[in-house]
This record gives C-alpha cells, structure tokens and sequence, in this order.
C-alpha cells in the first residue's frame, strides 16, 4: 500500500470516529431523558430506589440530558425534581457548584458566562473527537475540512 492509501484509510477511520462520537452523544442524551423519566415515575408509582446515585452522576446525568448551558441553582432544582435525595448535604447547592466545578476541571463540563448577566452556566463537553488523538490527526481533519469546503465554494446557487 502507499502512503496516500494509508492517508485515504486513516480519514476514513476519522470520519467514522467522529460519526460515532455524534452517536454516542444522541444516545447519553437519550439516556440521561430515560433516567430521569424513569425517577419521576418510580417515585410516582412508590417505588424506592434500592441503588442510589452519588451526586456527580447525578450532575452528569442532568447536564447531559438539558441540552444547554444550566446555572448550579438550575441544576440543583433539576435533580430536585426527579426526586434526588439533597437532604444528606448541609449546603445543598455548595455541594452541586464543588461537583460542577470538578466536572469542569475533568474536562467533562466546560464553563460559559451568560451574555448580559455573566451568570455561571455550565454545559456538557465530552465529545468524542478525533482531535483529541494528537496533533497529527488534529492536521489530518483540518486538511480533510479543506477539501470538504474547496468544492461548495466553487460553485455558485442557481439564481
């Protein structure tokens, strides 16, 4: 094989890599839907969970789930709401805004100000990119979006 096949193969691993990251996101978000439909609804029919969540989970869930930036007081009165036990904590949104913070520090959140107020607001960031492979790569995708765009802006709209 040459050089260029291998080129050929290793963008093509990329694409498919980066199609599954797209995935799995559509898929944690579905997930993280079920769980807290599935906690609204055992505590509606009575059920009690026999296996708790610890709070990071929790956070994660909820965040993965929303789909947007939430504030810590908007996520705590997320979990609140499908049914998560605060009650073990002295300073429920203490004990929310130190997991958000290390979630963002762990790269799985990433911080956002809000326009105009500037509030903290946090918003789910763990795609599986190939960009986090390496720099090689990270060149690879650059060049391989280049080529995507290359053809679109030759061709003009039909007037």
């Amino acid at each position: 094989m040459s050089s260029e096949d291998y080129r050929r193969a290793l963008e093509a691993a990329v694409r498919e890599y980066e199609a599954l990251g797209e995935q799995r996101q559509q898929i944690d978000r579905r997930l993280a839907e079920l769980a807290q439909t599935m906690s609204t609804l055992s505590r509606l029919c009575g059920i009690v969970p026999t296996v708790s969540v610890g709070l990071t989970d929790a956070c994660r869930l909820v965040l993965r789930g929303a789909g947007l930036a939430m504030s810590p007081t908007e996520v705590r009165e997320r979990l609140k709401s499908f049914g998560f036990d605060l009650t073990r904590y002295t300073n429920d949104l203490a004990a929310v805004h130190t997991t958000l913070k290390r979630l963002n520090d762990a790269g799985e959140l990433r911080f956002v100000a809000r326009p105009g107020t500037g509030e903290k607001a946090y918003v789910w960031d763990r795609p599986a990119r190939a960009a986090l492979l390496g720099p090689d790569i990270a060149s690879v995708m650059r060049e391989m979006d280049e080529k995507r765009k290359a053809p679109r802006a030759g061709k003009k709209k039909p007037s």
